[in-house]
């Protein structure tokens, strides 16, 4: 392998269970020696299915699929050097936690002397040291997920796979488990091939994320980019809120879409995915670049909006406005601001930069 060539190449990759319909059409993607690389998308996008290509476990039915420069879809998955983490574990509950790390390297054919070496510092990595004598059951379900992650470094793997590894943890627990996957990753210089439909945990531990819907990759990039610069509606939909706004192009010019809304409204857009006027477009706003009551000429989008509903967040109030003829526009107007007027039924003005609304597909 050159030190350019990707340590994964997914090249015209196609699957289908039946012959007919397929669930991935077309997929190209490289990951890079070192990368965290996320498939994101709803059930039924096609993510998990090429997991399951990638660790063997599934044919594809057409393209290859590379490992260090070399063709893999006739390899089986026990040859691969891939580690693998699941959703349910997969411990053997009838083994302790120091036998259950240790079966992989025995398959592998190690001694006794370098296996418990292994065992003992994957167990260290993840904060388990201590607890090797145990069975699975009596570890929480954060120390289970643990064992699984430590298991799949144990061997020093080029590939470690995690398919939905922390759907089973309530929220703290989740949280923490993403910094502490981050974190070995980033001390370790794993790869990781990451599949989730969470998008807080995409956005939280990846290099890059390929966000998939109906078996095609819909974007593939940063976590910032996805979330700034969404390619299509389904992505701006998909990563983070957003607030929805259908129109009409009426004018193109220098980047900036002039667009008249549903409701007469005409609003400044930036330029994304339209290309001729009279095209239908979805404008696409986040909550948190809407500003209430903005300063003379700080916004080229400026209206006067209802306050429908005030929901206490903390650190924000979430705040659903009528305007351009939209009932659940939301905004999230920061703690910090004083806003006598945000009271429900009074109508105030909010506004919003021409580069903050993005002039997307229909």
């Amino acid at each position: 392998m050159s030190a350019e060539s990707p340590l994964v190449r997914f090249e015209n990759i196609q699957k289908s269970y039946d012959g007919e319909i397929l669930v991935v059409k077309d997929f190209n993607l490289d990951v890079a020696q070192g990368e965290f690389v996320t498939m994101l998308g709803p059930s039924g996008s096609g993510k998990t299915t090429c997991l399951m290509m990638l660790a063997g476990f599934e044919p594809a039915t057409h393209g290859e699929i590379y490992l260090k420069g070399k063709p893999i879809n006739k390899v089986p998955p026990y040859k691969r050097g891939i580690g693998m983490v699941f959703q349910n574990y997969a411990l053997f509950p009838h083994m302790t936690v120091a036998e259950n790390l240790a079966f992989p390297l025995e398959v592998r054919g190690m001694g006794k002397s370098e296996r418990e070496a292994r065992v003992k510092r994957a167990l260290d990595m993840v904060q388990l040291g201590e607890f090797g004598g145990r069975r699975p059951m009596q570890l929480s379900g954060g120390q289970q997920q643990r064992v699984a992650v430590a298991r799949s470094l144990v061997f020093d793997p080029d590939l470690v796979l995690m398919d939905e590894p922390l759907g089973a943890l309530d929220k703290n627990l989740r949280e923490q488990m993403q910094y502490e996957i981050k974190h070995l990753h980033e001390q370790l210089g794993l790869t990781v091939v990451y599949v989730t439909h969470d998008q807080t945990e995409a956005l939280t531990m990846s290099n890059r994320i390929a966000v998939f819907d109906d078996g095609i990759v819909q974007q593939c990039a940063a976590p910032a980019a996805l979330y700034e610069k969404p390619e299509n509606a389904f992505v701006a939909n998909f990563i983070g809120e957003n607030n929805r706004i259908m129109g009409t192009v009426t004018a193109l010019a220098d980047g900036q879409a002039t667009v008249k809304s549903e409701s007469g409204d005409t609003i400044i857009a930036q330029q994304i995915n339209v290309d001729n006027v009279g095209d239908r477009t979805t404008l696409s706003l986040r909550p948190e670049r809407v500003t209430v009551a903005p300063g003379e000429g700080n916004t080229e989008n400026t209206f006067s909006a209802k306050v429908k509903e005030l929901i206490y967040h903390g650190d924000h109030i979430r705040t659903r406005f009528t305007v351009c003829g939209h009932d659940d526009f939301i905004v999230k107007v920061p703690n910090s601001a004083n806003h006598a007027a945000l009271q429900e039924g009074n109508t105030v003005t909010i506004g919003w930069k021409m580069e903050d609304c993005l002039a997307l597909d229909a």
